[in-house]
């Protein structure tokens, strides 16, 4: 039995495939950052899915692309914590951002690829290794076209009277927007960067509406300017994309790349979907 787990920091997608790559069982846990979790805690996570736990002996692989997996230390800590627990597994651990390529790219081929979620991200992969241009200074500063950045324009447009009327009160009735309300949110709880996304889903709701297209297409358009166009061959290979902001604003990423001259490759919402059939051809 072969395991691919794509793991952030609050939740773990889990997918056993058998010799032939077909699915045994999908599970979820809790997410298995290395880097703010103990031993303990990561292998209590694992051993409350009963699925996995009963299946443990018999898992011979294991490819595991987590949040708080950049460094070779963390890599090797979490790699020694599941060889610990699956005890005749070969296992591969890599940063997340692996996931979003393989998920994408097919094997061998030159791509950029980029992540659009709740946070963003671009790559350049050229059939073997990683390559950024662009070090990410995290959400406040940077994070463009992601899902918290658009919550923060939607807050900021409602804030300041910059928000049509009609979209103004439907706004109102689906979010809890007293001040005190997001000033606790943003600065009292943990991950404001996902907090900030939740609104995400309003926009993609409204994404037709002129005020919110404008939104979508200055965003996506700094996006190219910003990230993509920081490889000089990125006319010359497809630009793939993970995440629920490019997966449900497809059409709009395909209008914007298509006038940079650039080519829309592969788009999936979650990793997990293109990491089966990466893992399911056998090397």
């Amino acid at each position: 039995m072969k395991l691919v787990v794509d793991s952030g920091s609050t939740k773990a997608d889990w997918i056993a495939l058998d010799e032939n790559g077909n699915i045994q069982f999908t599970a979820s846990t809790l997410g298995l950052n290395p880097e703010v979790l103990t031993k303990e805690e990561v292998l209590n996570r694992i051993n409350d899915r009963f699925d996995i736990a009963q299946n443990a002996a018999i898992v011979k692989e294991i490819y595991f692309y987590g949040a708080g997996c950049g460094t070779d230390r963390m890599k090797n800590h979490l790699a020694e914590i599941l060889q610990e627990y699956f005890v005749n597994a070969h296992i591969e651990v890599k940063e997340d951002t692996y996931a979003a390529v393989f998920a994408t790219t097919p094997r061998g081929e030159k791509a950029i690829v980029c992540i659009l979620g709740t946070g963003s991200n671009c790559s350049y992969f050229d059939g073997e290794e990683l390559h950024q241009k662009v070090q990410s200074l995290g959400y406040m500063a940077m994070d463009d076209c992601s899902g918290n950045q658009f919550g923060r324009h939607l807050i900021r447009a409602y804030y300041f009277n910059k928000m049509p009327k009609e979209l103004a009160e439907v706004f109102e009735k689906e979010y809890d927007l007293d001040a005190d309300a997001i000033k606790h949110n943003l600065y009292k709880v943990p991950n404001p960067n996902a907090y900030l996304a939740t609104f995400a889903k309003f926009l993609i709701q409204h994404k037709d509406h002129e005020f919110i297209q404008k939104i979508v297409l200055h965003d996506m358009q700094n996006f190219v300017d910003f990230y993509i166009t920081q490889f000089e061959n990125c006319k010359e290979v497809p630009v793939h994309f993970i995440g629920s902001i490019a997966y449900y604003l497809k059409e709009e990423l395909e209008l914007v790349l298509s006038k940079n001259g650039l080519k829309l490759g592969n788009v999936f919402r979650k990793p997990i979907d293109g990491l089966i059939n990466y893992h399911s051809v056998t090397v």
